[in-house]
């Protein structure tokens, strides 16, 4: 038999998350092991390889491409075909296996790997006093380290990366060309002698420490460690400025109130809880009670901040988390963070984000040292550039048909994963997502990427991080769209945006609608269902305020078929962050009367203030008619006792969960009933009566709390089940921002399971508007 005939030869297009991630090393190996020869590299599309040898090793070789592949890798599809071996090798093959040059010839859309936390050899490494990059804070391998925070575009090679300034020494660059090594063709690869370096400053930008080019024994940093020194400052009540992987954080002793406080008070955060950052498992279960779904969170590649109910006494300082019944914490995802958290005496460190208030986190250094420098008393920096702003992402554990992750902000570690459109779209596509928690998202025919947490789009400096996000995703996959959707609020400044681009077409998608056509795209969900979608605000087709709604719809339309009985909301937004208005409103509505200024509000609101907001809620000019469910729980919070004036959107709903699920509450007694109108309008009127005389009987606000959260669930499983049973529906979906309420979504998920509904909620999105601009793109796709 002639060589030829022994030897096949197959070419093969490997599609998914396969650059940045080892995976050209990791083919070179299964390779060799298989005694293959051919080629593999990087274009514009992923990766494309050839391999020639016995047929039964080209079986083997494929067979192992994708079970085999490293941690970080995501394959979605290979496809091969058989070549030709070539003629002037009939009797004689191909000399090795080898890694080629990248290529791009066309338009990119391979897929770039999120940042990915420290693995486990590093550590071993940083930790080793005998290894050279001991103590290094940027040692990283091709199975973590920093990814979409550094590309700078397609294909993911390190003169595309912001690394590119940094030219390796002589031993990085055996490392990066050794194909045994795990650090081969490991873009980001650097030492303390060719790599990047870290700084401390103080408030004015001086020097007061910097890593030496040669770390060892025998050379101390000028100045000492600036991590060390960071550390012990820290321990003696300072707060810092530090430069992580996408972006600053501000930094300060957990257990320090004095520190703390004086935080808070410098960001002008006057509620919002801080996350936390702790060295392990062990350390986070002092302060938290993770379920297991949580603790693979916690120690998971993306290293996600984790919210979990909080251990009572964990000594924690009280302005960490102010009326909240969980803490958000994390552990330390690149090596800076292992270093800082090793040296640091205390427990637990604040790691919020570098800002002041609700606008953008730093990313710059420039930037930062204006920005925060009347926030923080030292900055740790360092010179490897931040090419995409990132916050750090969040998330919760859930019991919805077992035990899954609720994302709460989807952001670092998971950006940009992209996600697939059940309905492709026909042409480039742009969505402009919503107004908070803004996120964008660029499609080209079924792959869809969802942009990282930009905020609140009120504040100039998050509109600009907002449009610089968009044309970066727009660069990195391609994306010139043709087809822009956008909400229908005309004031929404990402429907301005999209009003604003030329010779467009502009599809505008119905808020509600977006959310429930987001959580079915991303099931991969085409067929009807019907959708309890609850949130703040967002504007109806009806020109009201929606946000108690029961949609029948799939991808390309919707009907309401239910909704919260509408109330005034006096002053429009301005009860959003005076929620005592909507107890005002609500209370009238409930009594028919115009009602006295409740107990829970003495000495917070005056008796004319009320009677004033009473009045107003009867002008329609001035009081938008709203079916807002984020309202209503707005309301009860404040007659329970949360604050009449909010300092971020949800406050008070946040503090009335918190009540329900201390001292067991949360599986008292039975729910106030709510009544059901004709249309399937969900009354709540009768039990706000009931609610008001509980408190004013003395009842304990915890279980006034409980009861309510059990009378919601119980409507909406009613509700829900009616419309199912009439319309022959067999899905149901539960989104939007008030299901980032974990007793009210593990609630009304059970009732609506129990009644044998199939239920989904967002997995990889958000259910609040992170997720919006994906239903958007999936409405806009499919129509």
């Amino acid at each position: 038999m002639t060589a030829a005939a022994r030897r096949v030869r197959a070419r093969a297009r490997v599609t998914g998350t396969v650059q940045g991630v080892g995976f050209r090393p990791f083919v070179y190996r299964l390779a060799h092991e298989h005694g293959l020869a051919g080629w593999v590299l990087n274009d514009e599309h992923g990766v494309l390889l050839e391999v020639e040898g016995p047929a039964p090793e080209l079986s083997h070789f494929f067979d192992r491409l994708s079970a085999d592949a490293p941690p970080l890798a995501r394959v979605e599809r290979v496809e091969r075909l058989l070549v030709p071996v070539p003629v002037e090798r009939v009797d004689d093959r191909e000399p090795g296996f080898r890694i080629v040059s990248s290529v791009r010839v066309g338009d990119p859309d391979a897929l770039i790997a999120a940042d990915a936390a420290t693995c486990d050899d590093c550590l071993a490494e940083l930790r080793d006093p005998g290894d050279r990059r001991c103590r290094y804070p940027f040692i990283n391998c091709t199975n973590c380290g920093p990814r979409f925070t550094i590309v700078r575009g397609v294909p993911y090679d390190r003169p595309l990366t912001t690394m590119a300034s940094f030219s390796m020494c002589e031993a990085c660059r055996r490392e990066y060309e050794d194909p045994g090594d795990r650090r081969f063709h490991a873009q980001p690869n650097a030492c303390p002698v060719c790599g990047p370096r870290v700084r401390l400053l103080d408030a004015a930008g001086r020097t007061m420490a910097i890593t030496p080019r040669i770390w060892g024994s025998d050379r101390q940093p000028s100045g000492g460690d600036p991590i060390s020194a960071l550390a012990a400052r820290m321990g003696e009540g300072a707060i810092a400025a530090v430069k992580g992987l996408g972006g600053y954080h501000l930094v300060c002793d957990a257990a320090n109130e004095r520190a703390v406080a004086a935080m808070r008070a410098r960001k002008h955060r006057e509620h919002r809880p801080f996350a936390l950052m702790v060295r392990d498992v062990a350390a986070a279960r002092q302060l938290v009670t993770p379920d297991a779904c949580g603790a693979q969170l916690l120690i998971s590649s993306a290293r996600p901040i984790v919210l979990a109910p909080r251990i009572a006494g964990c000594g924690v300082a009280e302005s960490v988390a102010p009326g909240a019944s969980e803490l958000g914490v994390m552990l330390p995802y690149t090596p800076l963070h292992h270093l800082l958290l090793g040296d640091f005496a205390g427990d637990a460190l604040v790691m919020t984000s570098g800002n002041v208030s609700d606008e953008p986190i730093a990313y710059r250094d420039e930037d930062a040292l204006e920005r925060l420098g009347a926030i923080a008393d030292l900055f740790l920096v360092h010179d490897r550039e931040i090419e995409t702003r990132t916050d750090d992402s969040v998330v919760r554990s859930v019991t919805v048909g077992g035990r899954r992750p609720l994302m709460l902000r989807r952001s670092r570690g998971y950006v940009p994963e992209s996600l697939t459109l059940p309905i492709g779209a026909p042409a480039p596509l742009l969505a402009c997502g919503a107004e908070q928690k803004s996120t964008f998202c660029v499609a080209r025919g079924e792959r869809a990427w969802v942009g990282h947490h930009i905020g609140d789009l009120e504040h100039v400096a998050t509109l600009t991080a907002y449009r610089e996000g968009i044309d970066h995703f727009q660069r990195m996959f391609a994306v010139a769209p043709e087809l822009v959707a956008h909400d229908l609020h005309p004031d929404y400044l990402s429907t301005q945006y999209a009003l604003d681009l030329d010779d467009l077409e502009l599809v505008g998608v119905q808020h509600h609608h977006a959310h429930l056509a987001a959580c079915l795209a991303e099931h991969g969900v085409m067929e009807p269902a019907v959708g309890a979608i609850f949130d703040g605000t967002g504007l109806g087709a009806d020109g009201t305020v929606w946000g108690g709604e029961l949609l029948v719809g799939d991808l390309r339309g919707y009907e309401r078929a239910g909704w919260l009985w509408p109330v005034r909301m006096p002053g429009g937004a301005a009860a959003v962050r005076q929620p005592w208005r909507m107890a005002a409103a609500w209370l009238r509505e409930a009594l028919d009367a115009e009602p006295p200024v409740p107990a829970a509000l003495g000495g917070t609101v005056s008796v004319s203030d009320w009677h004033a907001v009473s009045r107003i809620a009867r002008v329609p000019e001035l009081s938008p008619l709203t079916s807002s469910i984020g309202r209503l729980f707005d309301a009860v919070g404040v007659l329970c006792g949360a604050p009449a004036r909010v300092s971020y959107e949800g406050q008070a709903a946040v503090e009335l969960e918190a009540l329900a699920w201390t001292a067991g509450a949360q599986a008292s007694g039975g729910g106030y009933p709510f009544e059901r109108a004709a249309g399937c309008v969900l009354d709540p009127r009768a039990a706000l009566r009931d609610l008001v005389s509980e408190l004013d009987r003395g009842v304990a606000a915890a279980d006034v709390s409980a009861r309510f959260h059990a009378g919601v669930a119980a409507a909406s499983v009613d509700a829900v089940t009616a419309i199912a049973s009439a319309r022959g529906l067999e899905t149901a979906v539960l989104s939007g921002g008030v299901f980032q309420n974990r007793l009210l979504l593990e609630r009304v998920a059970a009732g609506l399971d129990a009644a044998g509904l199939r239920v989904l909620v967002p997995q990889r999105l958000p259910p609040n508007d992170g997720g919006i601009s994906f239903g958007q793109a999936a409405v806009a796709a499919a129509q």
